[in-house]
């Protein structure tokens, strides 16, 4: 699904993002990535979304390598990948339907399967009630989760998590993980990018810890428990 090999990033002779990164992620794992603020995974999430190339080494995500694929081809890669962001990126001016529609839409998914496929992610997400609300007409929670869905929608083989609990309360964040568990679980593969240490302690799982640009640490983590939390 995912594998760096010996990847360095630099965004200037003076700023060195990763140095020598090597990492593989496995068709239906699931895995964190966990640093500080400028450690690194963002850059890692860059590379991942080919919104930059290596400076050295070499990315291969869903059988795409990211350092030779073609312009054109990058659409076609990115519908292999669901991505959930921390700021939701919802469109303001489309309700919730439309919202997780328009990753089928932009795809010329037939209305047909929009119609059929949409409700059934909706009712997954139990966000159903809320189909024709608009993003400022629901909670931060929920619209995450209608960021969730509109990555789940095209059943992809990866969905990469950047931050998705970044701007949820304590007990959402919770849920968001569980959610991505349950998806998991399914046999979608996650990857998910958070500094909340916390996250990674209650649930435990594979981790890499990413610090200064490179991977210091890549184990299973055992969880804890959260009840009554």
């Amino acid at each position: 699904m995912i594998e760096l090999k010996d990847v360095s990033l630099k965004y200037d002779e003076d700023t060195v993002a990763l140095n020598h990164i090597n990492f593989t992620v496995k068709q239906g794992e699931f895995v964190f990535i966990v640093g500080a603020s400028g450690a690194g995974k963002s850059s890692i999430i860059k590379l991942l979304l080919r919104e930059k190339v290596p400076t050295k080494g070499t990315v291969l995500v869903n059988g795409y390598d990211l350092g030779k694929i073609k312009n054109n081809k990058i659409p076609e890669f990115r519908r292999t990948l669901g991505v959930v962001f921390q700021d939701f990126r919802l469109i303001p001016t489309l309700n919730v339907f439309d919202n997780v529609a328009f990753a089928l839409r932009v795809t010329n998914t037939s209305s047909r399967y929009i119609r059929t496929r949409v409700p059934y992610i909706l009712d997954l997400m139990e966000l159903s009630d809320k189909a024709k609300r608009y993003p400022h007409e629901i909670s931060g929670g929920e619209q995450q989760r209608v960021a969730l869905a509109r990555a789940l929608v095209n059943d992809p083989p990866l969905i990469i998590a950047d931050e998705p609990t970044g701007n949820v309360d304590p007990a959402l964040s919770y849920e968001i993980v569980q959610l991505l568990q349950e998806i998991n679980k399914c046999g979608t593969t996650i990857l998910m990018v958070t500094h909340q240490h916390e996250l990674v302690r209650q649930f435990g799982g594979r981790t890499l810890r990413v610090d200064h640009g490179q991977i210091v640490f890549d184990d299973f983590v055992m969880g804890g428990t959260h009840e009554g939390e």
